[in-house]
């Protein structure tokens, strides 16, 4: 089977891609495309995955570059190949032609950034507590630091749990409002005490608020659709004992 790349306009002429699950060689409740090392799916089988994806992004397997993702703020500049202990991060930018950056997911927001015209990109996890704690911004900040323009900087999210499949607790909804009452905005009535939470509505006002040229939403749900994505969500209602992660990918 082959690969199913999901792409953006926005993000042209660049090469990237948010990778749904179709086309991979794990098995069982991996089933596909699974990228993600920290799953218990065997080490080889996970390898082979990203060999194929680093494949499509036309880069060797060392150079889809992915950080230990800890849902944080943090930010890293890459310029190759990462060895040893992965840096504790959830962002990544560079100026370095011929390396791809690359965020996994499974619910969470997977964000592509680029500034084409001088040649700087990012990539961003960002599930609630990392867009909340403003890794979104800081991407912005660290792209500017390479020589982006905020005004040419354009990000595209990918797929993430919609908000009718993001049911929270009254707990979830205090932490946001904390922050800013106007957060509220972001949440709609559920069954009993229960609410929906938005996220990636959250992720693009926050995205329009750093003031970049542009930010959209593929519109792709993974809790919704099985047979494309992975949801750690879903995972978690079906009892399962592990979940596969997506990837997403950008490079000059």
């Amino acid at each position: 089977m082959t690969l199913e790349v999901i792409t953006a306009d926005l993000l042209d002429p660049l090469t990237h891609g948010f990778f749904t699950r179709k086309g991979g060689a794990s098995s069982g409740v991996f089933a596909g495309l699974n990228c993600g090392r920290g799953s218990s799916d065997q080490s080889e089988i996970v390898d082979i995955n990203r060999a194929r994806a680093a494949a499509a992004m036309k880069v060797a397997p060392e150079l889809l570059l992915t950080v230990n993702q800890v849902h944080s703020p943090d930010v890293v500049h890459v310029t190759g190949p990462l060895t040893g202990t992965l840096p504790r991060a959830d962002a990544m930018v560079t100026a370095t032609p011929g390396v791809a950056i690359a965020v996994l997911t499974a619910d969470c927001q997977p964000v592509l950034f680029a500034d084409a015209a001088r040649g700087v990109i990012g990539a961003a996890h960002a599930g609630w507590k990392g867009a909340l704690s403003g890794v979104l911004e800081a991407t912005v900040a660290a792209m500017e630091g390479l020589g982006a323009r905020r005004e040419g900087i354009v990000a595209v999210i990918g797929p993430t749990i919609s908000q009718r499949a993001y049911e929270v607790g009254p707990e979830f909804f205090d932490s946001f409002t904390a922050e800013d009452p106007d957060h509220s905005r972001f949440f709609a009535n559920g069954k009993g005490d229960r609410l929906h939470f938005d996220l990636p509505g959250f992720g693009l006002a926050r995205l329009r608020d750093t003031g970049i040229a542009e930010a959209q939403w593929t519109r792709h749900c993974t809790y919704s659709d099985p047979t494309r994505f992975f949801s750690y969500r879903r995972s978690v209602h079906q009892q399962e004992a592990d979940y596969g992660r997506l990837i997403s990918a950008i490079r000059l």
